[in-house]
C-alpha cells in the first residue's frame, strides 16, 4: 500500500513538474477587478504586453467589476491551480470584502498564491475651507470636541476612503457623520459646496481641486510623503504615529499552483513592473511603484486583512 502511495505521488510531482516546465502552453486570462480605465485596469493593461512577449502567449485582460472586487476575487477561487488565471486587485478584494460583505464564496487568504504587490495609491486627508482647521492636529481637536457634528464623505460604504477615515477616528477616539457617495467625483463636488466637511480622497481626484484652492489639504494617508506634495505632512507625522491607509494592488493566482509556475509568474511580473515603460506611466497616474516577494506580499495581506478586520468591528461597518 505504502508503496502504492508512493508511486503515485511520483507520478503527480512528474506531472506537476512537466506542466511546469512546459508552462505557458496557451493564453493566460488576467482578470482585473474593476472597469475600463480604473487603476487595476490600467496596471493590468501596462503589464500584459510585457508578459505576452516573455511568455510567447498572449495574456488576455479580462475586467470584472462589482461588489468593490468580489466578483473577479470569486471568479479566480474557483479557477484551475494552473498558473493560467490571474488576478490584479486592490486591498478591497484581498483583504476587507470577506470582513464587510457577508455570504462571500472565497477567502483570500486561504483561496489564492500571492505573486507580488505591484503599486500603492493613498489618500490626501481634505477639508473644506470653512473649517477652522488649518492642520490635522486642529481638526482631530474639532472633531472631539464636537462628536457626531462634523460629515465626512466617502464614494461608497466600505471602499477605501471610508475605511481610511473610520480607521482615523478610531485612533483619535472620535466620532464623525458618515455620507457615503456613488464615486469621488460627486462627494467632491459636495466637499466643494461644503455639503460635507472632510473627506479622506484619492489623490487623483483631490490634488486638482487643493492646487485651485478649492479645499484644503492636511495629511496624506500614506508612510511616505508625496513627491508632488513634500511639505504635506503624513498622517503618522501629525500625531497619529502607526497610521498608515494605502490603496494598494497586486497580483495573486490560485491557492494550490504549482510552485515553478508561482515563480515564474513573479520573475515576469517583476520585470513588467520594473521596466521604465511602465514604470513611468503608472508613476504619471499617480501611482507608488514597488514589487515583493510572493512570501512578502502574502505577509502584507495577512497584516491588512487582520488590521481591516479590527477597523470594521469596531466602527460596527457592513455593507450588506
Amino acid at each position: 500500500m505504502n508503496r502504492i502511495l508512493l508511486m503515485c505521488a511520483a507520478l503527480t510531482t512528474i506531472a506537476v513538474e512537466a506542466g511546469a516546465a512546459d508552462f505557458p502552453s496557451r493564453p493566460i486570462r488576467l482578470i482585473a477587478a474593476n472597469s475600463a480605465g480604473g487603476g487595476l485596469d490600467l496596471v493590468s493593461r501596462a503589464v500584459s504586453p510585457k508578459l505576452s512577449a516573455a511568455f510567447g502567449q498572449q495574456v488576455v485582460v479580462d475586467n470584472r467589476s462589482g461588489a468593490a472586487g468580489s466578483v473577479a476575487s470569486e471568479i479566480v477561487s474557483k479557477a484551475a491551480p494552473d498558473g493560467y488565471t490571474l488576478l490584479c486587485s486592490s486591498v478591497g478584494g484581498l483583504a476587507v470584502n470577506t470582513n464587510l460583505y457577508k455570504g462571500l464564496n472565497y477567502n483570500p487568504l486561504r483561496d489564492f498564491a500571492p505573486l507580488t504587490f505591484s503599486s500603492s495609491q493613498g489618500n490626501l486627508v481634505v477639508v473644506n475651507p470653512s473649517l477652522p482647521v488649518k492642520t490635522l492636529q486642529d481638526l482631530s481637536s474639532y472633531i472631539k470636541a464636537n462628536p457626531n457634528k462634523l460629515t465626512y464623505g466617502s464614494s461608497g460604504a466600505g471602499n477605501a476612503g471610508h475605511l481610511a477615515t473610520e480607521l482615523y477616528l478610531n485612533m483619535i477616539g472620535g466620532k464623525a457623520v458618515h455620507v457615503p457617495y456613488k464615486g469621488g467625483a460627486p462627494v467632491m463636488v459636495d466637499l466643494i459646496a461644503g455639503q460635507v466637511q472632510l473627506v479622506f480622497s484619492s489623490a487623483a481626484t483631490a490634488l486638482p481641486q487643493v492646487k485651485a484652492g478649492k479645499i484644503r489639504a492636511l495629511a496624506v494617508t500614506t508612510s511616505r510623503r508625496f513627491t508632488v506634495l513634500p511639505d504635506l505632512p503624513t498622517v503618522a507625522e501629525s500625531g497619529l504615529p502607526g497610521y498608515e491607509a494605502d490603496n494598494w494592488y497586486g497580483f495573486v493566482t490560485v491557492a494550490k499552483t504549482p510552485k515553478p509556475i508561482i515563480d515564474r509568474l513573479h520573475a515576469e511580473l517583476v520585470k513588467a513592473l520594473q521596466s521604465a515603460d511602465v514604470r513611468q506611466a503608472l508613476t504619471n497616474q499617480g501611482l507608488d511603484m514597488r514589487v515583493s516577494s510572493p512570501e512578502e506580499f502574502g505577509n502584507y495581506i495577512k497584516s491588512e486583512f487582520e488590521k481591516w478586520a479590527k477597523v470594521i468591528k469596531v466602527a460596527g461597518l457592513s455593507a450588506n
